[in-house]
C-alpha cells in the first residue's frame, strides 16, 4: 500500500462526551415523583455506567435493577435524606437517598453500586414536567450514517485527527466523514441548520461508538450545533432524543481536505453485489499466504469481475455489469471487505487507472480505497511519464550536425560581413576569387583559401570538432 493520502493537525484539547437523561416527573418538596416504568425505561437507554442523581453518585445498572424490582405501586418518590439532626456536626452527617414506592421504603448511600471496575462514564439525571422535542433528522438515518463511517477511522495514535469523525453542516446537507489515510467514507444526509455558514465539529471515535444503538431506540432526534460552554471559539454538537441529550465538544484541530482525494473520472463502472463480493474475498483470504495482509486483483470486463490472489493461489469470478468497459486494479482485501460489509446490497464500483483510487457508491454514501502497487499500475505510470515528456524524445531523435556544415556556415557568414563592410569594392577579375573580410578568423581564412585554390584539406588537416552535442535521454517514470 502506498503512503497515506490524508494528514491533519490536532492541537491540544480533547473531545468531551456529556450525557444527560431526562425523566418526566414532578417536584415534591426536596424530592421528585415519577412513574416507575418511565424511570426504568430511561435508565435502560442510558449509556454511562455512573449517574449523578441529586448530587449523589449511583451505579446505573444497579439502580435500574433496583427500580425494576420495586413492587406495590407504579409511583416512585425519591428525596434526599440524612440520618443526623440539624444540630449535628455537618461533617458527621451521612447523606443518602430515600426511595419510597407504595409501602416499600429504602435508602441508597452515595457511591451505591459503584466499584473499582465501574467505568468512569457519567450521565446527569434530570427531572422535568415535560420533555417536548421537535425533530429535524431521522433517528435511524443518523444511526446508520454514523455506523457507516466509524469502521474507517484510524486507530493509530500518531495521527490523532484521523481518530475523529468530521460532522460538516452546510447548504442543507450534513456530511459525516471518516478516514484512516488509506480509506475514506462519506455519508450525506438532508439537514437544515438555519445558518448560512459552514459548521464543522470533530468528534472522537470512542465517544461515538455507543451512539448508534441509542439512536435506534429513539423515536425523535434533534441535531444542533452551538458554542461549547464557556469557550470563546469552541464548538459543540448536541444530539437530543425524547429521553436524553448527548453533548460532544469539538476537538481542536484541522481535518484534511478530503475532497481532493475523491476521484471524478473513471474508465470503468460496474455494478457489483456486495454479498457475492464478500464471499469471493473470504474464499481468497483462506487461500492467501498471509490471511492478515492479503491483496486481491480485480479484473472487470465481459460482464464479470475476476478476483485473484496476487500469488495466484485462488481465483473467483462474480457477476459485474460493466457494459463494454474494462479495468484492472489491485486492492487490499481487508479494506475491500470492510467496505462491502458497510454498504450491503448493490454498489457501483468505479475504477480509473490502476494507480488511482477506486470509489464505491450507494445512496448517500461514497467510499474511497487507495490501490496497491501492481505491474499494471507501474506500466501505466511509465506510459504516463513518456506522454508527459514528448519534447525530450523529439530532441533525442534529431540528426547530429556535422562540423563541416558548421565551418561552411561560418565562412558564408563572414563573407556576408565582408560585403557589408566593403560595399564599394571591385569584383575580382580572377576566375575563382573571393575577397574575405578582415574579421574572419585565421582558421576560417585558411580553409577558405584552400577551397578557393581547389586544394581540399586531408582528413588529418581538417579542423577538429569543437564539441559534441549531448543526446538527451528520454525521461522514464
Amino acid at each position: 500500500m502506498g503512503n497515506a493520502y490524508l494528514s491533519g493537525h490536532r492541537q491540544r484539547g480533547c473531545s468531551t462526551n456529556v450525557e444527560q437523561l431526562n425523566i418526566v416527573g414532578k417536584r415534591s418538596g426536596k424530592g421528585v415523583v415519577t412513574h416507575r416504568e418511565t424511570m426504568a425505561n430511561v435508565l435502560s437507554r442510558g449509556l454511562a455506567d455512573r449517574l449523578t442523581l441529586m448530587d449523589f453518585a449511583i451505579g446505573r445498572k444497579g439502580l435500574l435493577n433496583y427500580i425494576k424490582s420495586l413492587a406495590g405501586s407504579n409511583i416512585v418518590k425519591i428525596v434526599p435524606d440524612g440520618n443526623g439532626s440539624a444540630s449535628d456536626d455537618a461533617d458527621c452527617r451521612i447523606e443518602r437517598l430515600k426511595v419510597v414506592c407504595g409501602a416499600f421504603q429504602s435508602y441508597l448511600p452515595d457511591m451505591a453500586w459503584i466499584g473499582d471496575a465501574t467505568a468512569h462514564s457519567t450521565a446527569e439525571v434530570r427531572f422535568c414536567s415535560a420533555n417536548t422535542l421537535t425533530p429535524n433528522i431521522g433517528s435511524l438515518e443518523l444511526a446508520e450514517a454514523i455506523s457507516r463511517v466509524l469502521p474507517f477511522t484510524a486507530s493509530d495514535e500518531t495521527r490523532p485527527v484521523l481518530n475523529t469523525v468530521l460532522f460538516e453542516a452546510s447548504m442543507g446537507k450534513l456530511r459525516i466523514v471518516a478516514g484512516d489515510g488509506y480509506t475514506l467514507s462519506e455519508c450525506t444526509l438532508d439537514f437544515e441548520t438555519g445558518d448560512a455558514e459552514t459548521v464543522r465539529v470533530l468528534v472522537d471515535r470512542a465517544s461515538l461508538k455507543p451512539i448508534p444503538s441509542a439512536l435506534r431506540k429513539a423515536k425523535r432526534v434533534r441535531l444542533s450545533f452551538g458554542k461549547a460552554g464557556d469557550a470563546l471559539d469552541g464548538m459543540a454538537m448536541y444530539v437530543d432524543t425524547e429521553v436524553s441529550r448527548y453533548s460532544f465538544v469539538s476537538m481542536n484541530g484541522t481535518w484534511p481536505d478530503y475532497e481532493r482525494v475523491i476521484p471524478s473520472s473513471f474508465v470503468c463502472t460496474a455494478q457489483v453485489d456486495t454479498h457475492e463480493a464478500l464471499k469471493a474475498v473470504a474464499a481468497l483470504k483462506v487461500t492467501a499466504e498471509n490471511p492478515k495482509e492479503y491483496a486481491v486483483d480485480f479484473a472487470i470486463g465481459d460482464g464479470k469481475a475476476v478476483l485473484t490472489n496476487v500469488d495466484e493461489r485462488g481465483e473467483v469470478a462474480i457477476n459485474a455489469d460493466s457494459g463494454d468497459q474494462s479495468a484492472i486494479v489491485r486492492l487490499d482485501g481487508a479494506y475491500f471487505a470492510t467496505a462491502m460489509r458497510v454498504i450491503g446490497g448493490m454498489t457501483d464500483f468505479h475504477v480509473g487507472n490502476a494507480s488511482e483510487p477506486v470509489m464505491l457508491t450507494a445512496e448517500g454514501l461514497r467510499i474511497v480505497i487507495m490501490p496497491m502497487a501492481s505491474p499494471a499500475s507501474q506500466r501505466q505510470q511509465r506510459e504516463r511519464a513518456e506522454v508527459e515528456q514528448p519534447e525530450a524524445e523529439t530532441v533525442g531523435e534529431t540528426e547530429p550536425i556535422e562540423p563541416e556544415d558548421i565551418d561552411r556556415a561560418s565562412i558564408e557568414a563572414e563573407a556576408e560581413i565582408s560585403e557589408v563592410e566593403q560595399p564599394q569594392a571591385e569584383q575580382p577579375q580572377a576566375d575563382v576569387e573571393i575577397k574575405i573580410g578582415k574579421n574572419v578568423s585565421d582558421e576560417a581564412r585558411a580553409i577558405a583559401n584552400a577551397v578557393i585554390g581547389g586544394n581540399a584539406d586531408t582528413e588529418a588537416e581538417k579542423p577538429k570538432r569543437t564539441g559534441r552535442r549531448n543526446r538527451q535521454p528520454v525521461a522514464t517514470a
